[in-house]
């Protein structure tokens, strides 16, 4: 890090991460309380809990984003992903998790969108990974969106079998 993206590159992202939750829910819209809830890979998490997280982890890249653009070189707090999906929310049906993603990704797009080049540089200090840019978090997220996917088909196939 630091990443620098062209205008054209972050449009790119911009309009993934608004084609996110249409792709997400329907990866896992329709499966059963099965598929969802099986840990089928050992050490890793269900589908379930996969939808769960990815909105408390878009939460905080849009939350940082806020941070970043409001304050200068604010602090970005980490947090343990693993205990947040360990905790009670995460065994709830994935819908409401799915209206949050959907419903997030429209504000973060819409405040994305409207940033200048001189924003996207602004500084936040992350204290596991250093300096951290609104173009470093454009990659992450952009990234963090393919990993999911990649996941939850890695989950389902290895249920199949």
């Amino acid at each position: 890090m630091p990443t620098t993206h062209t205008p054209e590159q972050r449009q790119t992202i911009i309009a993934r991460l608004r084609r996110f939750p249409d792709e997400w829910e329907k990866l896992v819209t329709g499966l059963s309380e099965h598929e969802l809830y099986t840990a089928f890979i050992p050490n890793e998490w269900s589908v379930a809990q996969n939808v769960h997280h990815v909105p408390d982890s878009h939460m905080n890249a849009y939350i940082r984003t806020r941070l970043i653009l409001t304050e200068d070189r604010p602090t970005v707090k980490p947090y343990d992903q693993g205990a947040w999906a360990k905790l009670a929310d995460y065994k709830l049906p994935i819908e409401p998790s799915l209206s949050i993603l959907r419903n997030l990704h429209v504000r973060w797009c819409a405040l994305l969108d409207s940033l200048s080049a001189a924003d996207f540089a602004r500084v936040g200090l992350h204290p596991e990974i250093g300096e951290i840019t609104i173009d470093d978090i454009l990659k992450i997220y952009n990234e963090h969106c393919d990993a999911h996917i990649e996941q939850v088909t890695r989950t389902l196939a290895a249920g199949r079998k």
